[in-house]
C-alpha cells in the first residue's frame, strides 16, 4: 500500500501566498496535506549565474494517481518560470495515515 503514495517537495519565493497555494491544492483533492516551512536561502545556478533568494518548501503528500494532475496545476499557480518538482515514493508508513492520504486525495 506505501507505494501508492508520494511526497512532493517544491518551493514557493517568501513573498508568495503558500497558504493559498496550499489550500488550493487540497481543496481540489490533489493533495492530502501541504506543509510550508519558513524562510530560508536558496543557493542556485539559473541563466548561467549563481544567484541567491529567500524561499520557502514546501511539502505536498499525496496518492501517485494524483501525480500528474498536481503537476499541472502546480504549473498553473506557481509564480516561477521552471518550479521545483521532485517526487518521492514513500516506501513504508503508518497504515491508518496513508489510508487518510488516500482518502483525501480521491
Amino acid at each position: 500500500m506505501a507505494d501508492e503514495y508520494v511526497v512532493v517537495l517544491s518551493t514557493l519565493p517568501s513573498g508568495a501566498d503558500g497558504a493559498a497555494f496550499a489550500r488550493a491544492l487540497v481543496a481540489e483533492r490533489l493533495a492530502a496535506c501541504v506543509n510550508i516551512h519558513p524562510d530560508m536561502t536558496s543557493i542556485y545556478r539559473w541563466k548561467g549565474a549563481v544567484s541567491e533568494d529567500t524561499e520557502r518548501q514546501v511539502v505536498i503528500k499525496t496518492s501517485r494517481a494524483q501525480v500528474a494532475p498536481l503537476w499541472e496545476r502546480l504549473r498553473e499557480l506557481h509564480p516561477y518560470e521552471v518550479p521545483e518538482f521532485v517526487v518521492l515514493p514513500i516506501i513504508d508508513g503508518s497504515d491508518a495515515y496513508l489510508r487518510w492520504i488516500g482518502d483525501s486525495t480521491r
